[in-house]
């Protein structure tokens, strides 16, 4: 039997995946096209609801990869199915054999600058759910560069919700699944670090779903103060200061607001990788409206795709937090060992 086993895509559910593949006693060889494995994770400073540190985490799956054949900085340049096994051109010029491959291609950021009236790109104080992760990050290292978009003692601070997502204007109905937690997270930390600051939060719907995600959205509103505004914001504006006026509708009252801020931190949400598409491509993928790979079926086939030997994990089906996608990893890695018994 041809044990090889590719994985597209190094982040937390390629890792994972790798790692339990491995275990059970395949050759994986596991292909990132960035020049560092751990995907997202890797940029992150602390997870919800816990605080638990994003590096500790990236550890923990970087430690159990032991074995592991991993490529970085490389792309896959062709997949062609042979009679029953897959043909594998990677960018470096190796050619791989396999009878599997797991598509592991994460997902993408939504390019917040496609909401122009949110102001991202256009004023100096707009940033992403992402620069926002990162400056936190760098408070760690004495030698980074200070972000100027993020002024040094902010008074007001404001988050907005559901950019990109749930949003019919830009063909994007889907929820991110992750923004809510993630936002709420973000303000508790934004008010540690700067305690005199005012924080908002524009919200559509709050989507706390998960264990102690509902004690976290009530612990920032007890503990830290977070103030929470149910209304999509319509308008950002810049004044003769600098400072960044914000309109919405407070939906519970009915009334406009209008707000005045020195930061605003927009809510990026999810979408199908480009590196996951065009490999998809590659092999006829089928892909929901949505824009994430279809997978077999909804409910009982989660991990295969619409091609025998192709098979998902993470979120290149969808938005997913993070243990989601670790799970999914590990049931992906089982639906391939049950698979490829079928050739022994």
């Amino acid at each position: 039997m041809n044990k090889n086993v590719i994985v597209i895509g190094g982040g937390p559910a390629g890792l994972e995946a790798s790692a339990q593949l491995q275990n059970m006693g395949y050759n994986v060889i596991l292909v990132e096209r960035t020049h560092e494995l751990g995907g997202h994770l890797a940029k992150w400073d602390r997870l919800f609801p816990d605080g638990v540190p994003a590096k500790s985490v990236l550890d923990s799956l970087l430690a159990n990869i032991g074995g592991v054949k991993y490529f970085l900085g490389t792309e896959v340049q062709s997949v062609n199915l042979l009679e029953k096994s897959y043909n594998v051109i990677l960018s470096n010029g190796i050619t791989i054999l396999a009878n599997a491959v797991l598509i592991a291609s994460g997902f993408d950021l939504f390019p917040a600058e496609k909401k122009e009236e949110y102001g991202y790109g256009i004023y100096d104080h707009v940033i992403t759910n992402a620069d926002l992760e990162s400056f936190f990050a760098s408070r760690k290292d004495k030698q980074a560069v200070p972000d100027p978009r993020i002024p040094l003692q902010p008074q007001k601070i404001g988050f907005v919700h559901c950019v990109g997502s749930r949003d019919e204007k830009i063909g994007n109905r889907h929820c991110s699944k992750v923004c809510c937690a993630t936002a709420v997270k973000q303000a508790c930390e934004i008010k540690e670090e700067f305690p005199q600051a005012d924080v908002y939060c524009f919200y559509m719907d709050l989507r706390m779903f998960g264990r102690n995600y509902e004690d976290l959205y009530l612990k920032a509103q007890k503990d830290y103060g977070i103030r929470f505004i149910r209304g999509r914001v319509s308008e950002v504006a810049e004044d003769i200061d600098k400072k960044l006026v914000v309109k919405a509708e407070d939906t519970l009252s009915g009334k406009p607001v209008k707000v005045t801020l020195d930061l605003l931190v927009l809510m990026a949400g999810m979408k199908n990788s480009g590196a996951g598409q065009q490999v998809g491509s590659m092999i006829s993928l089928e892909t929901a409206e949505d824009g994430f790979f279809s997978c077999r079926d909804s409910v009982y086939s989660l991990q295969k795709s619409n091609k025998n030997g192709i098979f998902f994990a993470g979120a290149c089906t969808g938005p997913k937090t993070l243990p989601d996608t670790l799970h999914e990893a590990r049931a992906a890695a089982l639906t391939v060992h049950n698979y490829m018994k079928n050739f022994e």
